[in-house]
């Protein structure tokens, strides 16, 4: 309780109580001039303001993520065209926490009028609108690395690129406007390059170089595991220079692009599709825009959505669309065609992961194709066990890849993770802990190859959980968990053969001389003895 001050004598004192008055805000804006403020936001604006969406959230990440978009479209590119893959990666440290990168291959080119778009254009490209395996998805990796470097560091993006040796080699020196997003031309021209076809392109960004896990290194490492058809030169920034050779001369399959497969449509992305659809009638529209849809199936589902055949897509109402998709969800569909996707294959991910991995055993398999929201995809497994992996009493190490590129970050965000803790390894010779990787000196690979992989984010870091993906992947780490117990099994066999050969030849020499002592041999025949014991054993085993 506050008491009242006094004075001497115990007079009070009266204390004058100031108010404070409180701050009037005005409040000036109003309807029109806020609607003066509004305007349109680029997408390299806001991606410029978010670049941790794409994997630039720091220096360390930064430098990882910039190479990778590189390597990823020259490996695309190769493929496309039927060319063995060489590529060239260098980092120069150029002091003060900034480097450049280069990156080198001997694919087809670019030509000159696309150059400045695909390097210097966020959401410009090819593979988003067409249903086919390919590293790149969205249009945006190098584009989005250049305008990081732009930012951090004021330096264009160099680009030299040669479609023929009879064709002069370009060199372009371009910016990105973000807030327009579009391509400035700085610097172009004729240049000398010894390539006969290829493209280079150069970034200097701030960036920090690390070894470890989640590093340029590990990634170009990993990579070779993935892709065996590709030779990697690595000039690491100290100068020394790591060779990946490839070690098969096999091209992965040629992929074919497919429709999109009825099952998989959303509504409105299928009230989209029947609006753009004009002059067609229904049954013809699903027939012309999708995958597996016969005039007998086409029929069938607008019967089952009581929907007329012949009825024009452009009259087809909202209500009318739920009743389609709801008609196709009740139709015997086959699944998608699967020649889109192409996988490693067993034998070439085993060669993959031995030239990088050496271990004690090799086992791989590949899943069936299978489908998740109407997009085709093939799940692959493998694993590495003991030789030079280290780490009995360690986790096993889980590397993930998507359309062979390795995912590095946020191992534990996606359904790679929790399909692997999910297996039960006791079944299969191994310790694991509750609600972990199984313990051993043992290296474990998951791949998804797809059309559309579902990432959690735009950086492309971790696969998205979906039902079928996550059992294909069970089911193909449970097939290679089988061949492991069947080599462990053996393994514990051998060594148990070994010790009790070993036991008794420890003590053959000891029966030739009890059979000396007790029936009077001579040296010589307890030596014939000793031999005969000797040459038994070596026949059983």
């Amino acid at each position: 309780m506050n008491e009242t001050p006094k004075g001497p004598g115990g007079a009070a004192i009266l204390v004058p109580v100031t108010r404070v008055q409180k701050p009037t805000l005005l409040r000036s804006e109003n309807a029109e001039s806020m609607a003066k403020r509004q305007r349109q936001i680029s997408v390299s604006e806001f991606f410029s303001k978010n670049r941790h969406l794409l994997g630039f959230d720091n220096p360390r990440k930064a430098l990882l993520t910039a190479i990778k978009e590189a390597v990823d479209n020259s490996l695309d590119a190769c493929e496309e065209s039927g060319i063995l893959p060489d590529i060239e990666v260098s980092i120069r440290d150029r002091g003060n926490d900034r480097f450049r990168i280069t990156v080198v291959d001997n694919g087809p080119g670019i030509v000159k009028a696309q150059v400045p778009n695909i390097f210097g254009k966020l959401l410009y490209g090819s593979k988003f609108h067409r249903l086919k395996m390919s590293r790149g998805q969205q249009g945006i990796g190098i584009s989005a690395a250049g305008m990081y470097g732009l930012i951090t560091t004021g330096r264009p993006v160099e680009i030299v690129s040669r479609t023929a040796a009879t064709r002069p080699a370009l060199f372009f020196e371009l910016r990105i406007d973000t807030k327009k997003n579009h391509p400035e031309i700085m610097r172009e021209m004729e240049v000398v390059w010894d390539q006969k076809h290829g493209t280079q392109v150069s970034i200097e960004l701030e960036a920090k170089y690390h070894r470890g896990k989640q590093s340029v290194d590990e990634y170009l490492r990993q990579t070779a595991i993935a892709n065996p058809h590709v030779s990697v030169v690595y000039r690491m920034p100290d100068g020394e220079v790591i060779l990946y050779e490839r070690s098969t001369q096999e091209l992965p399959p040629d992929t074919a692009e497919i429709k999109p497969h009825p099952q998989g449509v959303e509504l409105g992305i299928l009230q989209g599709m029947l609006k753009e659809a004009r002059g067609r009638n229904l049954a013809g529209f699903l027939q012309e825009e999708f995958s597996r849809v016969s005039k007998r199936v086409a029929e069938e589902i607008c019967e089952r959505a009581e929907l007329s055949p012949r009825a024009y897509t452009s009259r087809v109402t909202r209500e009318q669309v739920e009743k389609l998709l709801d008609g196709i969800a009740k139709t015997k569909i086959m699944n998608p065609p699967t020649n889109c996707v192409a996988p490693i294959g067993e034998e070439q991910l085993i060669y993959g992961l031995a030239s990088v991995v050496p271990a004690e055993f090799y086992a791989s398999a590949t899943r069936p194709p299978a489908v998740y929201r109407g997009n085709p995809f093939i799940i692959e497994a493998a694993l590495a066990y003991g030789g030079e992996i280290q780490g009995a009493d360690s986790p096993a190490r889980l590397l993930r890849f998507a359309n062979r590129v390795p995912l590095l970050y946020q191992q534990g965000a996606g359904c790679c993770f929790g399909s692997t803790i999910s297996v039960n390894w006791r079944n299969y010779g191994l310790q694991q802990p509750r609600g972990g990787l199984p313990l051993g000196p043992m290296t474990i690979v998951v791949h998804m190859a797809s059309v559309w992989v579902p990432f959690t984010s735009e950086s492309k870091e971790a696969i998205a959980s979906y039902p079928e993906i996550e059992e294909q992947m069970t089911r193909a780490l449970q097939e290679c968990g089988r061949k492991l117990k069947l080599f462990l099994s053996r393994k514990k066999k051998d060594k148990e053969f070994q010790r009790k050969r070993d036991y008794i030849e420890t003590y053959i020499p000891h029966i030739g001389i009890g059979l000396r002592d007790l029936i009077g041999l001579s040296d010589s025949e307890r030596q014939g003895v000793v031999t005969c014991l000797t040459d038994l054993l070596e026949r059983k085993s």
